[in-house]
């Protein structure tokens, strides 16, 4: 069990390594939000990162703290763009949620984008009522919807597009 302040001790790192597949499937699984089919794709751009080292497409930052992974987001420029980037996943786990520690991580993230030449930032999630509090983590977080695709995953599930200008 993690004690004391939930932003105290945490480290990051941007290399995930086998060991953490894991934990990243519990993790996504453990929301309670995705389908089995979507907890494959998390991990289909962990195995990606793994096998491709720096040469993939896919970055990440992982939370660690007491030497446990309690968050990560996974991130990576959009071809043919000039400084775009969608933001592929964020996980906390479930026991954390809610403790400033996805705020925290998203703020990292964006910093890393931007150190990369990143501009903007684009993040997908459903219309599902069930959603309500993902959309409104990332209002919180500075981001704004930018396009709704109606019956996008199914009929009554749109695909919501926020995005933040992270540099002009």
């Amino acid at each position: 069990m993690i004690s004391s302040s939930p932003l105290s001790g945490m480290t990051y790192r941007s290399t995930p390594r086998p060991s953490d597949r894991g934990e990243i499937r519990r993790m996504v699984a453990g929301t309670g939000f995705f389908s089995p089919a979507e907890v494959d794709i998390a991990l289909e751009l962990v195995d990606d990162r793994l096998s491709r080292g720096v040469k993939s497409d896919y970055r990440f930052l992982i939370a660690e703290r007491e030497g446990l992974l309690i968050a990560y987001t996974c991130f990576g420029a959009i071809d043919g763009t000039l400084n775009s980037y969608d933001l592929y996943w964020i996980v906390v786990r479930n026991d954390l949620r809610k403790m400033g520690i996805g705020r925290e991580l998203m703020k990292r993230t964006e910093e890393r984008i931007l150190r990369s030449r990143g501009g903007r930032v684009y993040v997908d999630t459903s219309s599902r009522e069930q959603y309500a509090p993902t959309r409104a983590f990332y209002t919180r977080c500075g981001y704004r919807q930018a396009a709704l695709l109606p019956d996008f995953y199914a009929p009554g599930d749109g695909k919501i597009i926020f995005e933040k200008i992270l540099a002009p």
